[in-house]
């Protein structure tokens, strides 16, 4: 039965494995043409986002897109999702519409390949250096003037406790919001480490449920930078309250998957 249980986990993971390189060296080629000019940035991001939907949808998992809020394609929006996994970017890309922007640890801009595309297309930042972080909040800064949303994990990386207790927030994301005056969207991945944990380089996929939750939009407006550690409380408590419900969903028997209609009312 071991064996059964062993095999069955190998083949699943190499599956999954397939079809996430697959698409990627199919429509390389086109990214690394269209990323030498910046105008065509909308492009590559475009394909990054049609990549991340073909391979969340051949892991043949539930996938479920919850909005609990209404999506105004012409509003700005910062969203602060809980850092739990690598597959917390697909499932963001796959999930927002328009041109997005991310700021991730600079060690996505040494995978091979897509590296170079990463340091392109979204903002790295290396949280040890002071000087990255810097960099790293004026390219924000650009972004948001360019009318791009805007991702940024607040954690600032995964934690060990991923999918229990978050980190305590830095105030990037908060800073931001306020001196922009832009609503924040607090963001729950309750699920992405049981999928895809991290494991200190080492890779291990298991067959779970995914699920992202789209919270109320946190209005700004008339805020300043003595509101912010009330603001980055309200979205620790707005996520940690989410994650920690989820914990209490039987996963063995993935009871909140049940009614799985609510695919169709996400639109997934």
């Amino acid at each position: 039965m071991k064996a059964i249980k062993y095999l069955s986990q190998r083949l699943y993971a190499t599956w999954c494995c397939t079809w996430f390189i697959v698409p990627f060296v199919i429509t390389y080629p086109a990214q690394a043409f269209l990323i030498r000019k910046e105008k065509w940035y909308k492009h590559v991001h475009g394909i990054n986002r049609v990549w991340s939907t073909v391979f969340l949808r051949m892991f043949i998992t539930p996938l479920i897109v919850e909005w609990r809020m209404k999506f105004n394609p012409k509003q700005q929006y910062i969203f602060t999702p809980n850092h739990s996994s690598y597959l917390d970017i697909p499932m963001m890309l796959h999930s927002i519409p328009g041109f997005l922007n991310f700021v991730g640890k600079s060690s996505l801009t040494k995978v091979p390949l897509w590296g170079k595309v990463y340091n392109k297309l979204y903002i790295s930042v290396d949280r040890k250096s002071a000087v990255s972080s810097a960099k790293s909040y004026i390219k924000s800064v650009k972004t948001l003037e360019q009318g791009r949303n805007l991702v940024i994990f607040p954690e600032g990386t995964i934690p060990p406790t991923a999918g229990e207790q978050l980190l305590p927030f830095k105030d990037g994301p908060f800073k931001l919001a306020i001196e922009k005056q832009l609503p924040l969207v607090p963001v729950t991945m309750p699920y992405n480490q049981h999928f895809l944990p991290d494991l200190d380089g080492k890779l291990k996929i298991r067959w779970h449920p995914l699920k992202i939750v789209f919270h109320e939009p946190i209005e700004t407006k008339g805020m300043t930078q003595a509101d912010l550690p009330l603001l980055k409380e309200r979205v620790f408590n707005i996520i940690q309250t989410e994650v920690t419900k989820h914990i209490k969903t039987d996963v063995n028997r993935y009871s909140d998957y049940q009614k799985i209609s609510a695919l169709s009312k996400a639109g997934v």
